[in-house]
């Protein structure tokens, strides 16, 4: 089974938006996929449109045993490790720092960032030790993706651009940290993506609205998805550590 895909991919937040357009887009490519996301019905309809090359593991991405599981249905479902690891899960909170509502704050830490720092350990080191023995003879992925308001802060979602900012600093943290070992980690940094982000973080339609006037047409997922495939094609020497992708009319942030 292993020697029919190209390569083993993981991929959180699969069931929408960025993640699911990147499931899709490693499953065409010929790699078998293993996706994560909280609902079950859509990893199952996943399963049944991309067949064998999709695996999915429902559950919360900063679960501990849903991250084990990952790797573990990885090396069931393809008989090897995964050598991609797409960290895409994440939730959004609008509001600025003196009207964001800290309630929801912890929820978005947890998913944010703490479940994001446990999936890239988790990967780090499974995938330090088969590359220190393969080096350049194979390529080990670690993309992690961002936003653009945790490169340039931004009033109306200071607070969740706090949690892309951390993130940003694991990503540039870990780069510098297994870089060395022949493991490559990328940052995908994108500005506006229409998806269910903005319903889960409590944007009005008429934000919506208005992003689609300043900026439009906005981005989808399967244009991030493209950065993404881009990063993970290259080869095993060459890595490209950081990429913004923006709508072309989107000026800030």
């Amino acid at each position: 089974m292993s020697d029919r895909y190209e390569r083993i991919a993981i991929v959180t937040g699969a069931t929408s938006g960025i993640g699911e357009a990147t499931a899709k887009k490693f499953a065409a490519a010929g790699f078998g996929v293993v996706g994560n996301g909280r609902n079950g019905i859509k990893l199952a309809a996943l399963e049944q449109e991309l067949g064998q090359a999709f695996a999915g593991v429902e559950g919360d991405a900063s679960d501990e045993m849903v991250l084990e599981r990952l790797f573990a249905v990885a090396e069931e479902r393809f008989g090897r490790q995964a050598d991609i690891v797409v960290a895409n899960a994440g939730r959004g909170l609008g509001g600025s720092v003196k009207d964001a509502d800290l309630s929801q704050f912890e929820d978005v830490i947890r998913i944010n960032v703490t479940g994001a720092l446990a999936l890239l350990q988790k990967a780090a080191r499974k995938m330090v030790d088969v590359q220190q023995n393969t080096f350049p003879r194979t390529a080990a992925d670690i993309v992690i993706v961002g936003s653009v308001v945790g490169r340039h802060i931004s009033p109306f979602s200071a607070v969740y651009g706090a949690t892309k900012f951390a993130v940003h600093s694991l990503a540039e943290g870990l780069r510098r940290e297994v870089g060395t070992s022949g493991v490559r980690v990328s940052l995908v940094e994108p500005g506006i993506v229409l998806s269910g982000f903005q319903s889960v973080a409590g944007y009005s339609d008429e934000l919506v609205n208005n992003f689609q006037e300043r900026f439009g047409p906005l981005l989808i997922g399967e244009d991030v998805a493209n950065a993404i495939q881009y990063i993970v094609s290259q080869p095993p020497h060459v890595h490209i550590s950081d990429i913004v992708v923006r709508p072309t009319r989107q000026d800030y942030p």
